[in-house]
């Protein structure tokens, strides 16, 4: 079944920044993006996005359109392939899934998940892993564990792909499955507690501690401490510090020692830098760390306060810690704040999807570019 993927313009608001250089459905929740929860059950998936972002994501027109934000599930599936055309799927007053051009309702009367936004990618990520893991691992055999030093408590619950390799590290299954990836790799050390699930070809460093409920996407390294945390891939974590009840995009690099607060010091619940309504807003969250959008990076010994976001090509470094909200394509921190800019951006980008076998092209280049102009506003300094 086809289905075209849409961007609710409310939601991807809602989701900045991780939605500058994306749709909605390839935010990663889970083992998987929103989008491939559709396609391993069996559709075929193309994403009615922003014009901007229709060169890298196909956009193609469907009789049958899905909310991207949507969390695939049996339920939801019977009832979308039900619809009939004319009817939408809705749910509290949100439009679940329309065929054709909507307009009479039907009611959805089952759960679902719904990442609507940004702190819910780590809030669900545990229950998604769970629903990902039975999804992909239904029906198949794990590779063994052959290193005669790793401990497997509850060896049923963890899954290898083929290519992957495990040495002298502890896995804990017993509170949530461990799924690790083609080609990826668990070194000497490491420390993993489920649910957890690490993508193809990457890496968790020697020493780590993983507390679980933790996605490390495709082609990253992370080492330190991580708890409750999504990496969306080609990321690295690589060195000590403590990366907590946090969400970072693709193609970031968090220095050595780099530590997030995810807990404030009056335990109050934490407030987040809300792009749809222009200033940190009440998540109503005890625990909330750091919003990291791609291509940000941080330098060794950062400091990140509770609920930080950090725009998309942004560059922290320095003493102390950084505001609260990062704007794009920002350079410094607490000395303050200058324009990173393109030509001084694409350098970095070269060089760092060079070291993974990508290229940043002209596609690449030109959201990119309608990012940064897009985020002018926010840079006020340019404006001084």
């Amino acid at each position: 079944m086809d289905i075209a993927l849409f961007d609710s313009p409310e939601i991807r608001t809602q989701l900045l920044p991780f939605t500058f250089t994306r749709p909605v459905a390839e935010i990663r929740v889970g083992i998987l993006t929103l989008a491939d929860k559709w396609r391993v059950q069996g559709f075929t998936c193309s994403y009615s996005t922003l014009p901007y972002l229709g060169a890298k994501f196909a956009q193609a027109s469907s009789a049958v359109q899905v909310n991207g934000a949507l969390c695939a599930n049996k339920a939801l599936i019977e009832a979308i392939s039900a619809l009939q055309p004319g009817e939408e799927l809705v749910a509290n007053k949100q439009v679940l899934a329309r065929n054709g051009d909507g307009g009479r309702p039907v009611e959805f009367e089952g759960e679902f998940t719904l990442i609507d936004r940004t702190w819910k990618i780590f809030a669900e990520n545990r229950n998604e892993i769970i629903a990902d893991f039975e999804l992909l691992t239904s029906g198949r055999n794990s590779e063994p564990v052959t290193d005669p030093h790793t401990i497997v408590y509850n060896p049923p619950n963890l899954f290898i792909e083929k290519g992957a390799s495990i040495k002298a590290a502890i896995i804990n299954a017993e509170n949530g499955p461990v799924y690790i990836g083609k080609n990826a790799q668990v070194h000497e050390g490491a420390i993993i507690s489920g649910a957890f699930a690490l993508c193809e070809g990457s890496h968790v460093n020697m020493g780590a501690k993983i507390k679980g409920d933790s996605t490390i996407g495709p082609y990253s390294k992370v080492g330190g401490e991580v708890s409750n945390s999504v990496i969306f891939g080609y990321s690295n974590k690589g060195h000590d510090g403590f990366l907590g009840n946090s969400v970072i995009g693709e193609w970031c690099n968090l220095g050595a020692d780099t530590n997030t607060s995810n807990l404030k010091n009056n335990y109050a619940k934490v407030r987040l830098w809300n792009y749809g309504s222009g200033r940190f807003d009440d998540t109503g969250l005890q625990f909330c760390g750091l919003m990291m959008a791609d291509h940000a990076k941080c330098g060794i010994n950062t400091m990140f306060n509770t609920g930080t976001v950090v725009g998309v090509g942004a560059n922290v470094f320095g003493a102390g810690f950084p505001k609260n909200f990062i704007p794009s394509f920002s350079w410094g921190g607490t000395g303050g704040l200058v324009t990173f800019r393109l030509n001084k951006f694409a350098e970095v980008a070269e060089a760092a999807m060079q070291r993974r076998g990508k290229t940043y092209d002209a596609t690449e280049q030109a959201i990119i570019a309608h990012v940064f102009e897009e985020t002018a506003p926010y840079r006020t300094w340019d404006k001084s």
